[in-house]
């Protein structure tokens, strides 16, 4: 459901539609409550809804922190796996300038195939949480099979075969944990823990008693707004390959491998 959302709906919809619908539900519940139950707003129960709100909001704080904080450094680990996958790609080309015409020509085949296949099939795959590794697997197999059908002749091709060789294995290390990091989502306990202290936030904020009606509805509102965009900063960081914040494919595009596009 998440992947759809974010793959249907720009980052600025999704943010509407989000902290819009939480505000203006928190704004309708609260003025049902007050409606049902007319003695909410007195504050008679204020002092300890108050100590229970400030104890489950620092727990609740600190959980929802913690979580962005990490989703937040995975999501930059992802863009560098992508960036180091495509620097030592096009860091293969650069070395297979110092082999022969044939030999090189061969090398930059197989490297424009990769490219392609990566960008082109695996992407959308990652964009839909279905990282394959078969998509690349065969143009993986055709850059070492380009390799070993070369046989270096001086000792600076021997130097620039070994470099090369040596980046492809990089490379290859590379994709695997982006397409890892592709599957990877957060556990689902952790996202009933997310949304479940969501709602009793939000449920102890509507007993909070505040007599002037539009301070009441600004205090709920605020927080209704500050939750719901927390609750759509998590799905955006935990998916890095879907919606509009996500990881491009341009490191593949760029550099040396621009040749290829």
């Amino acid at each position: 459901m998440e992947l759809w959302l974010l793959n249907s709906f720009s980052t600025v919809t999704l943010t509407l539609l989000v902290v819009g619908g939480s505000v203006l539900l928190a704004i309708a519940a609260s003025t049902l409550a007050t409606r049902r139950f007319p003695r909410l707003v007195e504050g008679e129960n204020n002092d300890m809804v108050g100590v229970v709100l400030s104890l489950f909001g620092a727990i609740y704080g600190i959980i929802l922190a913690f979580v962005i904080v990490n989703l937040w450094t995975q999501f930059q680990d992802t863009q560098k796996v992508v960036a180091t996958e495509a620097t030592s790609i096009s860091q293969i080309v650069r070395d297979a300038r110092a082999f022969p015409p044939d030999a090189q020509a061969t090398v930059d085949g197989a490297v424009r195939d990769y490219v392609h296949a990566v960008v082109e099939q695996q992407w959308p795959l990652m964009n839909a949480g279905h990282g394959d590794f078969a998509a690349t697997s065969a143009k993986v197999d055709d850059l070492y099979t380009a390799l070993r059908a070369y046989e270096p002749q001086t000792q600076s091709q021997q130097a620039f075969y070994a470099e090369a060789l040596d980046s492809l294995n990089d490379a290859v290390g590379q994709r695997r944990a982006r397409i890892f990091a592709s599957r990877d989502e957060l556990p689902a306990l952790l996202q009933v823990l997310i949304l479940g202290g969501a709602v009793v936030i939000m449920l102890l904020t509507l007993l909070y008693g505040i007599r002037s009606r539009r301070t009441r509805l600004l205090f709920v509102g605020s927080v209704a707004a500050l939750i719901g965009f927390s609750l759509l900063l998590v799905p955006v960081l935990d998916r890095p390959f879907a919606g509009g914040v996500s990881v491009s494919p341009e490191p593949f595009k760029q550099s040396a491998l621009a040749e290829f596009w």
